[in-house]
């Protein structure tokens, strides 16, 4: 079976908040398009094993936060019920606009997880609170600098106030909610807010690398491209899982379809699809498979060691491995995306089309589509500038004692804008090939590929003079979610 499918799958039911099983794709359900959440009643009972071993642990220990200072203040004995809250005001200030609404709520979705996993110590009766908040659209205002890569307490520590009614929410109102003063170190150490704004990042990656395949399929057709270079003896003799699968993927796509190769040889963006895109794609599933641990970690500081009725002070919080994830997925991404504003030049040019330049109509010096490269490669630009790695910046912090905090939030924000400027990068290539097969009269045939290019030509404006383009290219956007759920039936070779 072919065909087109919503852009977005409903969910089967409400969001599982198990502290076991969250994924990315959830994390942006429930952020993003409000699925409700539901936790689960074993990640309720983790968290009050936890919360009885931490109790028994600081009446004979010192515990870091809980009956000390905290950084540099670490050797501070402090039996003051006041510390907590004076913990919490003194780290809520960040600085900047305020992060939007998905992604303050992905910080909401990722901590309550986390607190099931069943580490902190953390009182669960503060479950009901953040499963209330996501499920009333509530948002705490949290603001977007403050942050490294080795906790999100400012952004934290500005949710623990609206929990405990010190600062409103925004979108609604709770009743405040008793916080125990001792609990607040552990709500707040955690990476929550960079964890959801990297699994926000990761999931709308694999859509636009998904969509991507069936755009540069459709530029097979336009520009009579050759399918050689994805024969599976090819592949199989080089074999890199998601170059492989890149190559299966458009030879499923390409099956059955009009093609007559014009040349011996394509350019890159054709003849080395597979091998760039592909390891983009290897990229974006190690970014996965991260934040499939991270999402679900227990990597507070302390840690809760419920079998050993322990509490281990430990470096959990370090988030080496998503930082390094973050910066190679952005790196391959950007190779991805020159070869889409690479294959967008063969588009405008008669010898790849046999059309006028640019797609242009028949007035002498028509510019056509012209416009569309420059803004390619503006949004190529960026992409190539935010691929410079974090992992090679640290910070000395507090004293000394901190002296090599990451930067994985920085990584981050930078997935999230360079996720935006390849939305547009590809944008450009899908308006492009729409009007160039309009042009030259080529209908794909029958299965996903004609549903994928019908949908796209029966949305985008079919004129062809001189006019402004950036309408299309907000058309061309919406379009790229919907072309991610393409199906093709697997037997392309």
């Amino acid at each position: 079976m072919s065909g087109l499918t919503a852009a977005v799958p409903p969910e089967a039911g409400p969001v599982l908040i198990d502290g076991a099983t969250l994924t990315c794709v959830q994390v942006r359900s429930a952020a993003r398009d409000g699925t409700p959440v539901e936790v689960d009643p074993r990640g309720v009972d983790r968290a009050r094993l936890a919360r009885e071993v931490v109790l028994r642990a600081v009446a004979g220990q010192p515990v870091y936060g809980r009956t000390t200072g905290v950084g540099a203040n670490r050797e501070v004995a402090t039996d003051d019920a006041g510390h907590g809250l004076r913990l919490l005001r003194s780290h809520a200030g960040g600085a900047g606009p305020l992060l939007d609404v998905a992604r303050a709520r992905a910080l909401l979705v990722v901590r309550l997880n986390q607190l099931a996993a069943g580490g902190s110590g953390v009182d669960p009766a503060v479950f009901d609170v953040l499963a209330q908040a996501l499920n009333l659209g509530l948002v705490p205002p949290v603001r977007m600098v403050g942050a490294i890569g080795t906790g999100d307490l400012a952004a934290l520590a500005s949710t623990a106030l609206c929990v405990i009614g010190e600062r409103p929410w925004q979108g609604g109102t709770l009743p405040p909610f008793r916080l125990d003063p001792a609990d607040a170190l552990a709500f707040i150490s955690s990476n929550a807010a960079t964890i959801g704004e990297a699994a926000l990042a990761c999931a709308d990656l694999g859509d636009l690398l998904a969509a991507g395949l069936v755009i540069a399929a459709l530029c097979f057709l336009a520009t009579d491209g050759a399918t050689d270079a994805l024969a599976s003896a090819v592949h199989a003799a080089r074999p890199h899982p998601g170059q492989q699968a890149v190559a299966a993927r458009l030879r499923d796509l390409l099956a059955g379809q009009p093609l007559a190769p014009a040349r011996i040889q394509d350019p890159y963006g054709y003849r080395a699809l597979p091998q760039v895109h592909g390891a983009a794609l290897d990229a974006a599933t190690a970014l996965d498979a991260t934040l499939a641990v991270e999402l679900n970690a227990a990597a507070e500081n302390p840690f809760v060691d419920v079998p050993a009725g322990a509490v281990r002070h430990n470096g959990n919080f370090y988030t080496a491995y998503l930082g390094l994830a973050l910066d190679a997925a952005r790196a391959a991404l950007f190779q991805a995306a020159a070869q889409s504003a690479a294959r967008l030049g063969t588009l405008v040019e008669p010898a790849f089309t046999g059309l006028r330049p640019f797609l242009a109509d028949e007035v002498p010096a028509s510019s056509g589509v012209m416009a569309l490269e420059y803004v390619a490669h503006s949004a190529l630009a960026d992409i190539r500038r935010l691929a410079s790695p974090a992992a090679l910046g640290t910070a000395v912090l507090s004293r000394g004692l901190e002296e090599q905090a990451n930067f994985s939030t920085q990584a981050a924000r930078a997935a999230t804008d360079t996720v935006a400027a390849y939305r547009i990068v590809l944008s450009c290539e899908l308006v492009a090939v729409v009007r160039a097969l309009g042009l030259r009269g080529t209908r794909p045939a029958p299965g996903a590929l004609r549903e994928a290019y019908d949908l796209a030509a029966g949305t985008l404006d079919p004129r062809i003079e001189d006019r402004p383009l950036d309408a299309d290219l907000d058309l061309a956007d919406r379009l790229l979610p919907v072309l991610a759920t393409v199906t093709a039936t697997p037997g392309g070779g």
